[in-house]
């Protein structure tokens, strides 16, 4: 088939190599972001899904809003078999969806229904989901409801950041996508309809959504530092300045602090929650680098009862 694919950041970089690797497709052009100011100096860059096509001397589209005339000109023109989906990052009007004649296939960071929106990765490390995965789906005019062609699991590990969970997710969803190209064009994949029990919504998690709450329990706390890393990243507040806090350990035989309170040793700092501490095992004090949780305690020296949060 010919297909154009869709995408913006580094995790859809994997499924636009697999469909440029693969023998029985032909990526013909990319849609992507707009160029956005990054770094410093704040200058232009183009997106990971943009730089990558442009290496493989792909046409890159870089639409302001994909219901622009002369994007959907241009698609017209280019005449698509299949557009492969992987975080492009814009809703698609109803005039870019009947473009190509076997649709819009989206390759989404979950096990449809559940987790549909912006951030499933984020969302289901938050719930302490056990097991994860990633499905593709013909991309309707509703929020990721669309009929399913098929899914991967993956288990969320103990110690999985939203970003470990997701660069695993995006390499094995790679293969699923061009699994899905390959059973769409030779017929043997049809979409399933997702069952309407078990819907579940991960909206975008905002900067006030991963600020700690120290009187939640440890699992808890530990879920919000894990689910939000690398971004927006979780935070508190000490001596009225944002702590990030990038890494916690969970220390199940030390409940004699109260909710956010410090203490100090030779080799670690212990805060704690609605049941048993945690362990600050790295952490990000405003305007400075990552740097170890004792490290930090020694050098703002904690006095006895001072505590995180408000």
């Amino acid at each position: 088939m010919r297909l154009v694919f869709a995408g913006t950041p580094e995790v859809a970089v994997p499924a636009l190599d697999a469909l440029i690797a693969s023998d029985r497709h032909e990526v013909v052009a990319v849609v992507t972001r707009p160029d956005a100011p990054a770094g410093r100096g704040r200058r232009l860059v183009a997106s990971p899904v943009a730089e990558r096509a442009e290496e493989a001397g792909i046409e890159v589209l870089k639409p302001a809003k994909p219901r622009d005339e002369d994007f959907l000109a241009r698609l017209r023109e280019i005449a698509p078999d299949c557009c492969p989906v992987v975080a492009y990052g814009a809703l698609l009007p109803k005039a870019a969806l009947e473009i190509p004649a076997r649709g819009w296939v989206n390759l989404h960071f979950s096990l449809l229904p559940a987790w549909r929106g912006a951030a499933p990765v984020q969302h289901a490390v938050l719930a302490g989901d056990e097991v994860t995965g990633a499905s593709t789906f013909l991309i309707e005019q509703g929020l990721d409801s669309g009929p399913v062609f098929g899914v991967v699991t993956e288990e969320v590990r103990p110690a999985d950041t939203s970003g470990d969970l997701l660069t695993r997710l995006a390499l094995a969803g790679a293969g699923l996508l061009a699994a899905t190209m390959d059973g769409i064009e030779d017929g043997t994949l049809q979409p399933v309809p997702q069952p309407a029990e078990g819907v579940t919504l991960a909206p975008k998690i905002e900067v006030e959504d991963a600020k700690v709450d120290w009187a939640a329990p440890a699992l808890r706390v530990d879920r919000v530092v894990r689910g939000c890393a690398p971004a927006p990243g979780a935070w508190t507040l000490f001596r009225g300045e944002r702590l990030k806090l990038m890494t916690v350990g969970l220390v199940r035989d030390r409940t004699d602090l109260a909710p956010g309170e410090l203490a100090v040793t030779k080799k670690a700092v212990y805060a704690g929650t609605g049941s048993h501490a945690v362990e600050l095992l790295w952490v990000q004090p405003q305007g400075k680098k990552p740097m170890r949780g004792a490290d930090w305690a020694r050098g703002v020296r904690i006095a006895d009862g001072e505590r995180l949060g408000d």
